[in-house]
This record gives C-alpha cells, sequence and structure tokens, in this order.
C-alpha cells in the first residue's frame, strides 16, 4: 500500500510538473521524410511478393475444382444420374479440357497482376457524375476493360468448349436450303458459338465497370482478426450466390442487348470469315430465338462459371494483403533498421505497407506488453526515448492533417452558405479614413454571419492550422475563409471581432489543457489569436477594383447562373453531398488505428512506462484529441450530414467505407475515455485547482469526460444518505 500511494504521488508530481510548463503552441516539428530504399521492399517479402505469389497460386489451384463444377452442372441428366456422372467424370481427363484449364490459368494470373495493379487502401469516390464518367473513360480504365472484356471472351470460349453439343464449335458444315438433294456442304456461322463469345465479353467488361464503380479495388482491413482459411470460408457462399445473382442479371442485359444489336456482329463475322447463315435456324436476335432455355441455362451458367473464379482471385488477394504483419520495435542488426516500426511510420513507404505499420501498432498496444516495453525504452547510449518519439510525432501528425481538413472543409462549406445567403456584396468605401460603411442589410442575416464566424473562429486559433496559405487562395473573393482573410490582414465586417465586440463569451475558446502567464493577458485572450486591424488603415489601404476585373467577375457570376438554371447541366455538375462527406474521410482508417494505439500505450504507460516517457508528451496529446474531437462534432452539425450510419447489407462487395466518419467518432470519443479512465483521478485533481483561474474555460472539454467518469460514482455514493 506505501509503495503504491509513493508511486501515486510521484506520478501526480510529475503531472503538475508538466501542467506548469507552457502549452505547446505548434505540433512537434516533423522531420523530412526521406524516400524509401529501393532495396526496402524486397526485404519485405511477406508483406508484398510472397502474399501475392501464394494468392495467385490458390487461385490457379482452386481452378480444377471449379471446372468440375462447371462440367458436371453442364451435363445435367437429372433422370440419369449414374451416366451424368461417369459421363462428367470422363470428360475431365480429355485433352481439350487441360488445354482448357492450363488457358484459365493464364487468365487468372492476367486478372491476378490487374487486381494488383489496381488496388488501393484509400477508396476513390466521385463527388458528382461527371467525374464518374471521367473515370470510366479515363485510358487506364479503358485498358481496364478492354484486357477484361477479352480474358471474358477466353473463358466462355473454354466453356463452350467444354460443353460441347451445339456450342462446340463456331464453324460448323451446313447444306443450302435449295437443293438440299445435289447441294455442296459449306460452312456456316454457328450463331450459338457466338452468342456465347460475346456475353463473355460483355460479362467481362461488366465485370470491370462494376469494379470500378463498386470500388472493389479497395482492400479493407477485418476488425477482427481470422486466419486465412476461415475468412474464406466465411465469404465463399456469399461469393457463390453473389455470382450467380449477378450473372443472372448479366445476362438478361446481354440478351437485351443482342436483340437490338446482334446482328451487327453476326454479319460482320460471316462477311469476314466468309461463312454462310443457315436459314434453316431461328436466328438469335428474335424473340423466339432468345426464348431458349438451353441457351439460356448455359449461358448463365457460363456467366456464373467465369463470376466465381475472378471474384476467387480477387478475395484471395484481399485475404493475403491485408494480413497482419509484425514490424520490430528494434532491430536485431543494422541492417534491418529501414524495417522497425518506428523508421517505416516516419518515411514514406507504399501506403499499403503504412496501413499494415499502423495496424501492427495498434495490436501490439493492446495485446503485446513486451512489444510495449521496446516503444517505451530508452536509448543507449544517450537515454533518449526515440522509438516513443516517433510514434508519437507520427500518429499527431495524421491526427492534425485530418483536423486541418476537417476545418478546411467546414470553412468551404461555411463559405457557400455566406454565399447564398447575402443579398449583396460589402465593400469598404474609401472616403473618410476612419469609417466603414456597408450595403443594407437585414439584422437578422448579420446577426447570423456573426454568430457562425464567432463559432468557427476557436477553430481557426488552434495552433493546428497551418502557417502558410495556398498560392491558389482568392483573398478578396467572398469565398475565401476567414482564416485566410485574418491572416493578410483584411478586415471581414462580418466578423464578430469587427467593432467592439471583442467578449470572450461572443467567441468558444479552442481547447486546451494547460496554459503559461507567458501567452495569456490579464482578460485570459490570446494574445496572438486575431489581429485587430484599425479602420484607419484598412481605409488607406483599400482600393477599389477596376472596371475590367468588376466587368469579367458579373460575367461570370452570369454564366455560372445561367448554367445553374439548366437541369441537364446540372445532372452531371452537382455535387451529391454523401459522396463528399465520405471522400473527406477516406482514409479515416489510419486515423483510427492512431487514435486506439496511441490512446492504448498511454493509458498502459500509467503502470509500464519506468522513465516516465509519455507524461512529457500527455498534454500535446490531449490537446490534439480534444481539438479533432471538436471539429469532428462541428462536422456532424453541418447541413446534409447525416447523424446515423446507413445499414449496411451483407453483400460481397464492401462498403465500410462509407461509414468510416462514424468509427471515427466512436474510437476519438473511446480514446478520450481510455484516457481519462486510467488517469481520472489526477486529471481531476488538477481540474479543481484550475477551475478558479482563467484556463478552467479552455479545460471544460476535458473536464466533461472527467466529470462523465466520476458521475456514476458520485451517485452512488449520495445514494444511502438519501
Amino acid at each position: 500500500m506505501e509503495a503504491a500511494a509513493a508511486a501515486s504521488c510521484r506520478q501526480r508530481a510529475l503531472l503538475r510538473q508538466v501542467s506548469a510548463a507552457p502549452a505547446p503552441s505548434s505540433p512537434p516539428a516533423r522531420p523530412r521524410r526521406t524516400p524509401p530504399d529501393p532495396l526496402t521492399l524486397f526485404r519485405l517479402p511477406q508483406v508484398l511478393g510472397w502474399r501475392l505469389a501464394a494468392a495467385v497460386a490458390w487461385s490457379v489451384l482452386l481452378l480444377p475444382a471449379c471446372t468440375a463444377a462447371f462440367v458436371l452442372l453442364g451435363r445435367a441428366q437429372p433422370l440419369r444420374p449414374l451416366r451424368w456422372i461417369a459421363d462428367s467424370f470422363n470428360d475431365l481427363y480429355t485433352s481439350y479440357v487441360i488445354f482448357c484449364i492450363l488457358l484459365m490459368s493464364v487468365v487468372i494470373l492476367v486478372i491476378s497482376i490487374f487486381n494488383v495493379e489496381f488496388y488501393a487502401v484509400v477508396p476513390s469516390i466521385p463527388c458528382s457524375r461527371l467525374a464518374l464518367i471521367g473515370k470510366i473513360i479515363h485510358p487506364q480504365q479503358v485498358i481496364h476493360s478492354a484486357v477484361h472484356a477479352v480474358m471474358g471472351m477466353l473463358v466462355a470460349w473454354c466453356a463452350a468448349v467444354m460443353t460441347k453439343g451445339k456450342f462446340q464449335f463456331l464453324a460448323v458444315p451446313c447444306t443450302p436450303s435449295e437443293s438440299p438433294e445435289n447441294a455442296v456442304p459449306q460452312m456456316c456461322l454457328n450463331e450459338y458459338h457466338l452468342f456465347f463469345l460475346l456475353s463473355g465479353a460483355f460479362i467481362g467488361y461488366s465485370y470491370s465497370l462494376l469494379y470500378l464503380i463498386n470500388n472493389m479495388n479497395y482492400l479493407p482491413f477485418p476488425i477482427i482478426q481470422q486466419y486465412k482459411y476461415l475468412r474464406f470460408r466465411r465469404s465463399l457462399p456469399l461469393l457463390v450466390k453473389h455470382s450467380c445473382a449477378e450473372s443472372l442479371y448479366l445476362v438478361r442485359n446481354f440478351c437485351v442487348a443482342y436483340y437490338f444489336f446482334g446482328y451487327i456482329p453476326k454479319v460482320w463475322i460471316s462477311t469476314t470469315m466468309d461463312l454462310h447463315i443457315d436459314s434453316k435456324l431461328h436466328p438469335l436476335d428474335t424473340l423466339s430465338g432468345l426464348l431458349d432455355l438451353s441457351l439460356f441455362y448455359h449461358t448463365w451458367l457460363c456467366g456464373a462459371f467465369l463470376l466465381i473464379t475472378w471474384y476467387i482471385a480477387w478475395l484471395l488477394f484481399k485475404i493475403y494483403a491485408t494480413e497482419t504483419h509484425h514490424f520490430p520495435v528494434q532491430p536485431t542488426f543494422a541492417e534491418e533498421t529501414d524495417q522497425c516500426l518506428p523508421k517505416i511510420l516516419n518515411s514514406n513507404p507504399p501506403l499499403i505497407i503504412k496501413f499494415l505499420a499502423l495496424q501492427d501498432l495498434m495490436l501490439l498496444s493492446q495485446y503485446s506488453p513486451v512489444r510495449r516495453q521496446e516503444v517505451f525504452s530508452l536509448s543507449q547510449p544517450g537515454g533518449h526515448p526515440h522509438n516513443w518519439t516517433a510514434i508519437s510525432r507520427e500518429c499527431l501528425s495524421l491526427l492534425t492533417d485530418l483536423t486541418q481538413r476537417l476545418i478546411a472543409q467546414q470553412e468551404a462549406a461555411a463559405a457557400n452558405g455566406r454565399a447564398k445567403q447575402q443579398a449583396g456584396e460589402m465593400k469598404v468605401l474609401p472616403q473618410t479614413p476612419g469609417a466603414a460603411v456597408t450595403e443594407d442589410m437585414p439584422f437578422q442575416s448579420q446577426r447570423s454571419n456573426v454568430i457562425h464566424r464567432a463559432s468557427m473562429a476557436s477553430l481557426v486559433k488552434s495552433p493546428l492550422m497551418p502557417s502558410k496559405t495556398s498560392p491558389g487562395a482568392d483573398i478578396g473573393s467572398p469565398f475565401s475563409s476567414p482564416a485566410l482573410t485574418s491572416k493578410v490582414g483584411i478586415l471581414d465586417l462580418n466578423s464578430p471581432w469587427h467593432g467592439s465586440v471583442q467578449s470572450p463569451h461572443v467567441m468558444r475558446r479552442g481547447p486546451k489543457l494547460w496554459t503559461s502567464g507567458s501567452g495569456l493577458q490579464m482578460n485570459g485572450s490570446h494574445h496572438e489569436s486575431f489581429p485587430v486591424v484599425s479602420l484607419a488603415r484598412v481605409g488607406s489601404e483599400a482600393v477599389q477594383p477596376s472596371f475590367i476585373y468588376t466587368w469579367l467577375q458579373n460575367k461570370q457570376e452570369q454564366i455560372k447562373n445561367f448554367l445553374s438554371r439548366r437541369a441537364l447541366i446540372m445532372y452531371f455538375f452537382s455535387k451529391h453531398p454523401e459522396a463528399s462527406i465520405q471522400a473527406v474521410f477516406s482514409d479515416a482508417q489510419m486515423h483510427i488505428w492512431a487514435l486506439e494505439g496511441l490512446s492504448h500505450l498511454v493509458a498502459a504507460s500509467f503502470t509500464e512506462d519506468q522513465f516516465g516517457v509519455v507524461q512529457t508528451t500527455l498534454p500535446a496529446i490531449l490537446n490534439t484529441l480534444l481539438t479533432l474531437q471538436e471539429v469532428v462534432d462541428r462536422h456532424f452539425k453541418l447541413p446534409h450530414v447525416s447523424s446515423k450510419p446507413p445499414r449496411i447489407s451483407g453483400s460481397l462487395v464492401d462498403t465500410s467505407y462509407k461509414t468510416l466518419r462514424f468509427a471515427l467518432r466512436a474510437s476519438l470519443k473511446t480514446a478520450l475515455y481510455r484516457i481519462t479512465t486510467v488517469f481520472g483521478e489526477h486529471l481531476k485533481t488538477e481540474t479543481c485547482e484550475a477551475s478558479s483561474d482563467s484556463a478552467g474555460r479552455e479545460r471544460e472539454p476535458l473536464n466533461s469526460f472527467v466529470s462523465m467518469q466520476y458521475a456514476p460514482q458520485e451517485g452512488h455514493s449520495e445514494a444511502p444518505a438519501q
């Protein structure tokens, strides 16, 4: 008991010492990222090379089983089952079936190569229909679609050869109908075989199109870690069901397309290959020809066989590529330095390597006490916490980048809202140096703009904002952000800081944990948050825009208003709000792992950190998390932002990226509660001591998490007294 009390006292004293230090005004400096060593990728064969080879090998090994099932179902004779099974197994040993298996193995290899070339750990989400059309006609996607159409035609040819019967050959002997007795046999076009080939090309192209539209190149990392066999076995029934249903849907679409345009390839091939058309048979581009049940069944079976084999290769690649990999925290030998977890996180490796490193960080922070000790260890000689510094700096950098991105997105939404609400532009007249005159505006509109800018001011004041303005920013435009306007010294008349409105009740303060007297004035306001620009300076520096500039701006607005009234143009150019929101959080999986890994390490450091290396960065960590928490809460209050996650049906195609923002919000709150649960007593003591000064207002976000933790205990202790 005495040892525990002494340890608690030392911990509290260390926290007080850290809290007395000035709050960091900016995130830790990030080192310059060095390009990855080309040999590093070859030193990590388990991460990329061998995984892809194993996925392709298993796809090829499963191909004979799929071929046997196709041959068995293609020779269906339910009235004579013994003969059906015997004939099917006899066909499996024929030379043409073996040749088809070898040819389809090459097809699987080509499909796997395209899976490797087009994979992405961050989904590409088009925000408008025009962007989606641009992706479809992109040269890389055109090549992808063309190759898949050719590969689909090859698989359909193999399926036609293995089916036999009327589907086996493209040219068949026939006799003319004018004089069948003395006629010379001639070669005619077998339209059934042509129908098979075209259906394979159509299904292959449709697969490529759906691969793009449904973001099937996205690699979702599993939340629950399982063995590869269990993941494959769990997904296999869903894969077969999805392939059969999709094949039925695509064959229906192909029959409709062949009914209208089937005569074009039929006439072209018969003319090119000098083949006749047998008039005794019904053409397949008619209703009577397409109502052939045998043709429809075998075409559907061919499509299902094609999709199952391709989806198996795609599924195995996803399973192997997203398998966890253990990166060493400390190198055993000097040659392994580039493979260590801190080095990988702070370098610029391929994005999948970084995702695997963050996933490994999340797992070691929860389930590996031995590796956590390596993170908390000091370097020898020197005694510096290089591992913890590198890991925490990268995690804080990721969270800071997300915070800045969300602030920019909220500023853009606020600017668009103000542009729609304003009835006219405001201008500064240079007549009187000490006066500024605005155009007539309703009082309610001005008041709403003041309140909105005041709410965003706390985010602009955050030290996480970038210090440089973008090169292409339009400073004088009404669509520029107020943060940018304040930095270049332009007065915003809608700002709550115009005139004498400088009360701290107007603007909510950014979340800060500890304050210092050097950065505060006596009234508690930050000394460098908002530069107050005098009206005389504004009046002297204001320049009236030229006539040509004003005329061009008016013409631009007229053209935009004219095009916005055209429904067809707006149908392609209008952005979908939900897609735009999903694009902002498309890479949120990295930030979720950074949150979980960082919070678990901080919580474990309370008992495992012998040198106190984590405590030195605890204020910056809490400050970053609380700032991100406020920004995320503001994001969910924006219009067109749903507060409830959509219902995701159990489908083969993963759509978890659509709910990443909800997972991020839950992980962020969980991380804050995890830290305050461990450090609750010490944080509560510091909160009570700081509640009497001006810093108490800036600790309100942290106080809410601490008080929420102790609310049940306090209520339970008061119950017996009542």
